[in-house]
């Protein structure tokens, strides 16, 4: 498997192998470290961060490589390093100095910074959706029809939910209902008191990994694949519904919901 994702894109297969490397680096300094930001240990946002570029990286390296169009994706496979590679270099480096890295206006320049990782992610986001948009205008290699539906239909998803960031950046917190609520779900953090727009944006996210993981060994044909896709954004959405209506996915007894 190692093998074959590396002749399918060398480049974000190492990018997505550094952060491996990294995310086991931030797991050992969770250990040994008792600085903590927001509730949490300092390291735990950069070790979840590192995982999820890895997982993003190999994920999308294994797609791309479909595709004929090859000035775009090597364009594209740069853009992925660019701009996550800043991401994640920033949150480690506020990690290290106990600072906030997401939302943080305490000063211009740190606002700055937020304002360049909004920006960042905006920029992957839309060339995601340009890449999405090439499966279906783009000639492909031959694969089932069904799993270039599952392909296409995980990104749209994606796309969706990546750009609910915006929403949480806008409002400089993904809590809806109390500002800095640091209770919740362990190493995931979500909230069990109030909405918590993380969730919806995890959800819809992996939807890259999940249905074309459904369609290829589960489903195999292509009207199960749109079920599964519009079963998946119906839970995705209902997950936003509920935190913008300033209510926890999980709530636990004794817990209660606190509006602004």
């Amino acid at each position: 498997m190692i093998k074959i994702l590396i002749e399918r894109n060398s480049l974000l297969f190492s990018f997505g192998l550094l952060n491996i490397i990294a995310a086991i680096a931030f797991l050992v300094l969770i250990q040994f470290s008792d600085a903590v930001i927001a509730g949490s240990n300092a390291w735990l946002k950069p070790f979840k961060f590192a995982i999820s570029i890895a997982l993003f990286s190999w994920t999308i390296a294994w797609y791309v490589f479909e595709l004929k169009s090859y000035g775009a994706v090597t364009v594209y496979s740069w853009v992925v390093i660019i701009t996550l590679g800043f991401e994640i270099i920033y949150i480690s480096i506020q990690a290290a100095k106990g600072q906030l890295s997401h939302f943080n206006t305490s000063s211009s320049f740190y606002a700055t910074m937020t304002i360049l990782m909004g920006v960042a992610a905006v920029i992957l986001t839309l060339w995601t959706l340009y890449i999405g948009i090439l499966f279906f205008t783009d000639e492909v290699r031959p694969i089932p029809h069904y799993y270039l539906w599952a392909i296409r239909l995980s990104i749209i998803l994606f796309v969706i939910f990546a750009l609910e960031g915006g929403l949480m950046g806008a409002r400089l917190s993904h809590s809806v209902g109390q500002i800095g609520d640091d209770e919740g779900l362990p190493l995931v953090k979500w909230s069990t008191r109030i909405g918590d727009l993380r969730v919806a944006h995890f959800i819809g996210m992996h939807a890259l990994q999940i249905i074309p993981i459904l369609s290829w060994y589960v489903i195999k044909n292509t009207k199960g694949t749109f079920a599964i896709a519009l079963i998946y954004a119906l839970l995705a959405t209902f997950t936003f519904l509920q935190a913008i209506r300033g209510r926890p996915i999980l709530k636990f007894p004794g817990k209660n919901i606190t509006q602004k």
